[in-house]
């Protein structure tokens, strides 16, 4: 696993981190199923504080990107399983608050796709 931490960066190491970890599971850099380093092991490794190391993994887990079992560690997990279920969710939860606040059908889709295209930098 390579990972790099740019202490300079306007970013979090915490967030560049969990990036690099969930682009190379993305990517099948990091095969499913694959032992991570333990928290104070990678926070060795990278110079970091374990609680940075430790909040990294708790959003890639939220974000289903890896699994947390218990003795055996924390597990890449199966691209698309989880990830797409919570974003399913999501979704779902999404439009029934829409519909609860009385947004057209329309104003919705216009709404959900303007967020969409600002969190992937396209709109």
């Amino acid at each position: 696993m390579q990972l790099t931490i740019d202490p300079a960066a306007a970013t979090p190491p915490y967030e560049q981190l969990r990036a690099q970890i969930a682009d190379q599971a993305r990517t099948g850099t990091l095969p499913t199923g694959l032992k991570l380093p333990t928290v104070r092991a990678l926070a060795e490794e990278l110079g970091l504080a374990p609680n940075t190391v430790a909040r990294a993994y708790r959003e890639l887990e939220a974000d289903g990107v890896v699994e947390t079992h218990g003795r055996r560690g924390t597990l890449v997990a199966a691209p698309g399983d989880t990830a797409h279920r919570l974003a399913a969710g999501a979704a779902a939860e999404y439009a029934e608050r829409a519909l609860r606040l009385g947004i057209t059908h329309d104003e919705a889709l216009a709404a959900a796709a303007n967020a969409i295209a600002l969190a992937y930098g396209t709109g």
